[in-house]
């Protein structure tokens, strides 16, 4: 209920904030014109957002032939979360990095970096699929992509307004200040991520994920490989459509990774922090929440630093045993 609020309110929202700078374009005519625009826009951040992130981060989908470990370890982890399986994608990159887009569980897409699948050994992607599972759970997935979409039409808009609002007519009551106002818009859009899309969601969603997989220490060591490999490999996708850095499970983006107002995502040492205290309840017996279904690691034949095949390679040897690290 919360984030169709929220999604609500940012609509409404963009409504409002097109068509007063449409105004400052091209006055009361201008105005309409935006009205109509953002009437466009907020129809297709609704129904194609989704298509479009993933599309501008050049995922591809990807099946249970072409990536059988990683597709029956999202299917028990879905289940295990009480999700329908998801739709699951690959980003071609070294950067290990996933996020979760779609307007519904039913609609739901999990996408993953090859470098995720690389760097990472089975239990610690498995940790990050369900974060990624807990936005979808938690509903987080609509607010996100829109934001994205919309902080993204808000820099669009930003040099449209650079480029025709510079001349004084008729047709542009404010002149020179309408080409000020709209040099501040592109920092308001991601001013408007920030506000939009709180940082306290990926807090939850670790939480929420460590309970989904059982394994809290599993979603702490991938965050620490993630954060650490994250300032050196570069994520050129991300890098080209910076407004939906905060989708990701950890910053992308060279730079802005601490805990300040700017910061898409919360400081890192302190969810490994929050993840360690988890653990720690958990073994202790007391204070902290016990996980959903535990999965009980020796069981699912899964230890740590185990390795396991990136979507597209050969299937090994023994694929004829059970597929993925947890069946």
């Amino acid at each position: 209920m919360m984030n169709a609020l929220r999604t609500t309110i940012l609509l409404a929202g963009m409504t409002a904030l097109f068509m007063g700078v449409g105004y400052m374009i091209g006055g009361t005519g201008g105005m309409a014109i935006a009205f109509l625009f953002a009437l466009g826009t907020n129809a297709f951040a609704y129904w194609n957002s989704d298509k479009m992130v993933l599309s501008m981060q050049g995922a591809k989908e990807i099946d249970p032939r072409s990536a059988p470990d990683l597709y029956q370890m999202t299917r028990r982890l879905a289940d295990n979360a009480g999700l329908p399986m998801p739709k699951l994608y690959l980003i071609e990159t070294d950067q290990p990095n996933a996020f979760a887009t779609g307007r519904s569980p039913e609609r739901a897409v999990v996408a993953v970096s090859s470098g995720l699948v690389k760097y990472l050994d089975s239990r610690e992607v498995a940790a990050v699929i369900a974060h990624e599972l807990a936005h979808i759970k938690n509903r987080d997935t609509l607010t996100m992509t829109v934001t994205a979409t919309l902080a993204g039409a808000i820099s669009m808009l930003a040099q449209f307004g650079l480029f025709f609002g510079g001349a004084r007519d008729n047709n542009n009551p404010l002149g020179f200040v309408g080409v000020i106002a709209m040099v501040i818009l592109a920092p308001i859009a991601a001013m408007l991520v920030q506000m939009a899309v709180s940082r306290t969601r990926e807090y939850e969603a670790d939480k929420d994920g460590a309970e989904i997989c059982g394994d809290p220490m599993a979603l702490a060591t991938a965050l620490e490989k993630i954060s650490s490999l994250s300032k050196r490999v570069v994520n050129q996708a991300a890098e080209r459509a910076p407004a939906m850095a905060h989708m990701y499970i950890s910053n992308p983006l060279s730079g802005a990774r601490m805990d300040n107002l700017f910061s898409t995502h919360p400081n890192v040492e302190n969810r490994i922090a929050a993840l360690t205290q988890m653990a720690s309840s958990v073994r202790g017996g007391g204070g902290g929440q016990t996980p959903r279904q535990r999965v009980n690691p020796i069981e699912a034949n899964v230890r740590p630093g185990q390795s396991w095949r990136t979507p597209g390679t050969r299937p090994r040897p023994d694929d004829g045993k059970p597929s993925g690290p947890w069946g």
